[in-house]
Formats: C-alpha cells, structure tokens, sequence
C-alpha cells in the first residue's frame, strides 16, 4: 500500500506536491516586494543546487538547476522590468541580471564553479539589498491605503 523507505538522493513525489501547493499560496498572499524577494531566494537556491550537483559531478541536475536559475532570471527579474519608468535603475538592474545569465550559461558550458560563485555572491547581494528596503515599502504602502 505505501512504498517502503526512500532511496537515498530520491525524494517522495508527495514531498513536492506539498512544496508547490505551499508555494502557490505564498505567492498568492505575498506584495510585489515580497515576490520580487522570492525570485532572488529561488535564484540563489538554485545556484546552491548547481553548485552541489557540480561537486558531486551531476551534470542532468547541475543544467536543469542553472536553467531553472537563468529562467527566474529571464521571465521574473527582467522581462517585468519597465525601462522607461525605472530609468537607470532599471537599465543597471537589467544589465547585472543579463551578466548573471551570461555567466550561469558559461558556468554550465565549462563546469566553472568560479563563475557559479559570483553569480550566487550576486544573488545574494541583491537579496540583501531588496530585503533592506521592506520597511520603506511596508510604509510607502501603509500611506498610499
């Protein structure tokens, strides 16, 4: 009826299926900020997947975490991005996501770990960063409603 131990490195289906329906609610709830911090915590998780699968010489684990990374990137962090209001902001915020897709595609090319490093100490830089202004948001918020 139920199947016996996991197999070690393989995870229960049921596991993920909780993980996304928890996920699917956290996005539904959270501000635009609070999605824009969970695009950079899940780049940043998914650079730390390539980086282990790097070591442990999982090449099928270590493309489908940077491609994965490089999408977030692509369709969550810039395709959203308004030039035209942001103005430089925008402009720089776009530049530094297309280096960061450059390096993650040459890190998958060459097995560079070197390159996964920086993008990661990117990513977590402006994770850092976005996290750091919540209270001006929260209060931008607050007296807007």
């Amino acid at each position: 009826m139920f199947s016996t131990t996991p197999q070690p490195g393989k995870r229960p289906a049921v596991l993920g299926f909780y993980r996304n329906v928890n996920a699917s609610a956290s996005v539904e709830e959270a501000s635009p900020h609070r999605l824009v911090s969970m695009l950079y915590q899940a780049v940043s998780g998914e650079i730390a997947a390539a980086r282990g699968a790097l070591q442990r010489k999982d090449i099928g684990e270590k493309g489908r975490a940077i491609g994965h990374a490089v999408r977030i990137l692509e369709e969550g962090l810039i395709a959203p991005l308004d030039m035209e209001a942001g103005g430089a902001l925008a402009v720089n915020l776009r530049d530094l996501y297309q280096y960061m897709v450059y390096r993650l595609t040459m890190a998958n090319l060459h097995s560079d770990d070197e390159a996964l490093a920086d993008c990661a100490s990117l990513a977590r830089s402006l994770g850092e960063s976005w996290s750091a202004i919540a209270p001006q948001v929260a209060m931008q918020s607050r007296t807007a409603a």
